[in-house]
């Protein structure tokens, strides 16, 4: 590789992986995991299982990693296969299942450490605003999540989720309108 590994794009870093340098996933894997894995937590509230279907994602990505081409951004690639790997589990169990009792407790455990006040405070802020994006329909809160947590544009969440871009912003909408009114009466 050319440039510093810390400076390549992901898609830089991907194809010198590609093509052999398995030293840029270090790299490439350390860019993604943490985003990547509060992604699947917050889709499945459930730790043990978010952590099965992250190790699935990157399995598929491992397996995968010779027929990749740059057609898309690799952060949009990554969360395609996360959101596919989602459907398939959604599928098996032909339900979405309520939120675990210790739910709350679960997305505290997640928040990095902090003096004491802000942390309660991040918590119980945590906490609301976690009910108020389990109240939502699935397809509005993935839109939300890849959005607003991935930080990625309209047309990576339309091509993640197969959808178009007016779709995205449509369930955006009616996802930002809804937990407005949650989270201020």
């Amino acid at each position: 590789m050319d440039q510093p590994v810390a400076d390549a794009t992901d898609e830089a870093l991907m194809l010198a992986w590609a093509g052999g340098d398995a030293a840029v996933f270090d790299t490439l894997y350390a860019r993604h995991r943490g985003p990547l894995f509060r992604f699947l937590v917050a889709q499945l509230r459930d730790r043990p299982l978010a952590e099965e279907l992250y190790q699935d994602v990157w399995q598929r990505v491992i397996a995968a990693r010779q027929g990749w081409r740059p057609e898309a951004a690799f952060g949009t690639w990554l969360y395609r296969i996360a959101h596919n790997r989602l459907n398939d589990h959604w599928r098996a169990q032909r339900h979405r299942p309520p939120a675990p009792v210790d739910a709350e407790l679960r997305m505290a455990a997640l928040a990095d450490p902090d003096d004491p006040e802000r942390l309660a405070h991040r918590d119980q802020t945590r906490e609301t605003l976690q009910r108020a994006l389990d109240e939502l329909p699935e397809d509005q809160r993935e839109a939300v999540l890849l959005r607003l947590q991935q930080e990625l544009s309209l047309e990576e969440i339309g091509r993640i989720t197969g959808v178009g871009r007016e779709t995205v912003k449509s369930r955006l909408r009616y996802a930002l309108d809804k937990l407005r009114a949650r989270l201020n009466p």
